[in-house]
């Protein structure tokens, strides 16, 4: 068979549901073994970093690897922030990419660039594919190490003028990857470490939603009776009413959590992404870590691990579930929990109700969430506001970019988290900077027959930013900016388009809207 015949049936073993992209002149052959497939539809997409972000959330919420699809040169490398994206944010994507032939690589040739090469920093592999033999192999280590802990991309180049050529080779069976849990001396550290603590504080990260261990992970807080603090990507651990809930931290500025990790004698981090925010930030008086992870600590002198267990954090729980552990219940100095909920915003009877602020509009949306409803942040402003205040109903129904931290991703993102999830309604929520910056894929979406709402916080600057020179230069300097009518731009695009002008009327637009959840809207919200 044609090689991009055996690349497409390679593809269909993995399990591979959709691929975002465009095509090119290099991946002709792959576009048409593509059309011949029966399990894998092609999303066309109007921009290669779209493709990219679609994958990530797609794999987030799948916890499959997306995949995204480009040509070489400028359209391989408009994927490369999508993808530096993915990888920092732990999120398992395959990125295909065409690439001139072999007979021209050698010299100055039209569109040629060692992508490859490009993208090794962003990437757990980067590999180009030499012999059409190789295929089967190849793919199969690209989406292995795609999931394997911690998840990642993978870019897999094929060239041109291996596309055509006929091969004999065969997919290989897909097996999944190993489990592992920490050797049993490890855990009698650990007990021991738990026995002597008198104040050990929890810190939940990211990675107990992306190993399935919710119910593991409540099960050794309740048990321990201590407090329990998040990182950004792992809002919803604990419900919002959980008494042992203390909430958000990471935050440069503003950090009222930061107090329970100096009162405490231990820190338990569980799952946690240092790229979200380093140690230094937040263990400022250097308290002693048990580190629970699937793969070992990055010690540094803000990080003094103590004890480690090193496995998978499903199997890892349910072995420390199965020991008796003391409870620790304490509560820290002063009633912290609710100075927090004051200070981010949580449940509280805001003023000036009718004002479209950004702590109202929050509000809202969380009044009308359920547990289904996936809301995709962009970066910017409203993030750090969406961190501290938006409380999800459940633990991965939050998308945030938290490690690249890039702008762009959630209209885009709003896309794969659809498809990921089409039951489920989802609320793309963008500063009116990060909106235009994809905006185009509002065409994909609509093309693609889907619905979900985006919502465009409309101050015509660059918040954050300014926020930050006012601060730093006593005055700011290129952060303003002028928008289009994004209700007439939404509009052109065959896309509902709504201005309300106080609270009252967005609520009865999100309202209506998620009980329609068949029509895709666009709400403009002017910041007061």
């Amino acid at each position: 068979m044609k090689a991009t015949d055996l690349f497409v049936q390679c593809l269909e073993n993995e399990g591979v549901e959709y691929i975002f992209g465009i095509m090119g002149k290099e991946t002709l052959d792959l576009m048409d073994s593509l059309s011949k497939s029966k399990l894998i539809k092609f999303v066309h997409v109007r921009h290669e970093q779209g493709a990219a972000f679609m994958a990530d959330v797609y794999g987030r919420l799948t916890k499959k690897s997306g995949v995204c699809l480009t040509t070489l040169g400028p359209g391989a490398t408009n994927l490369l922030t999508g993808i530096a994206s993915a990888n920092l944010d732990h999120s398992p994507v395959v990125a295909i990419t065409g690439q001139t032939g072999f007979e021209r690589q050698h010299q100055e040739s039209h569109q040629y660039v060692d992508i490859v090469k490009i993208f090794e920093p962003a990437t757990k592999w980067s590999v180009q594919i030499k012999d059409s033999q190789t295929i089967p192999k190849i793919i199969r280590k690209a989406f292995r190490t795609a999931k394997l802990e911690k998840p990642g991309t993978v870019l897999v180049e094929l060239p041109e003028n291996l596309a055509p050529q006929m091969t004999t080779a065969r997919p290989l069976p897909k097996l999944p990857n190993p489990k592992s849990v920490p050797a049993p001396q490890s855990i009698q550290d650990a007990h021991v470490l738990l026995k002597n603590s008198q104040k050990p504080l929890v810190i939940a990260g990211n990675g107990i939603i992306r190993q399935d261990a919710l119910e593991e992970f409540r099960i050794f807080a309740e048990n321990l009776e201590s407090p329990v603090i998040h990182s950004f990507m792992a809002k919803g651990i604990l419900p919002k009413e959980h008494p042992l809930n203390y909430f958000t931290f990471g935050f440069e500025k503003n950090d009222e959590v930061l107090p329970i990790i100096s009162q405490s004698d231990l820190l338990i981090v569980i799952g946690f992404d240092s790229v979200e925010s380093p140690p230094k930030n937040w263990n400022k008086g250097k308290c002693p870590v048990l580190h629970i992870d699937t793969v070992p600590a990055e010690m540094d002198e803000y990080y003094p691990v103590k004890g480690e267990l090193t496995g998978d954090l499903k199997e890892t729980l349910k072995v420390l579930n199965g020991i008796n552990i003391l409870s620790k219940p304490w509560a820290p100095a002063g009633n912290l929990r609710e100075q927090i909920k004051t200070a981010y915003h949580i449940d509280l009877d805001l003023k000036d109700k009718q004002k479209l602020t950004i702590e109202n509009i929050l509000a809202v949306v969380e009044k009308y969430s359920t547990d289904k409803t996936i809301v995709i942040s962009d970066v910017g402003a409203h993030k750090v506001s969406i961190a501290r205040t938006f409380q999800p109903k459940l633990a991965g129904r939050l998308i945030l970019s938290n490690g690249f931290a890039s702008m762009g991703i959630a209209l885009p993102g709003a896309i794969g988290a659809k498809l990921a999830c089409p039951d489920a309604p989802v609320i793309c929520i963008t500063g009116d900077g990060e909106a235009l910056m994809n905006i185009s894929e509002l065409e994909t979406a609509k093309r693609s027959g889907l619905s979900f709402i985006t919502i465009v916080l409309n101050d015509a600057t660059l918040k954050l930013e300014k926020q930050m020179m006012e601060e730093k230069f006593g005055a700011a300097f290129g952060t303003n900016m002028g928008n289009p009518d994004f209700v007439q731009l939404a509009e052109s695009f065959g896309v509902k388009g709504v201005r309300p002008n106080q609270l009252s009327e967005f609520e009865e637009v999100l309202k209506e809207t998620l009980n329609q959840r068949d029509e895709m809207t666009l709400i403009d919200v002017i910041l007061q």
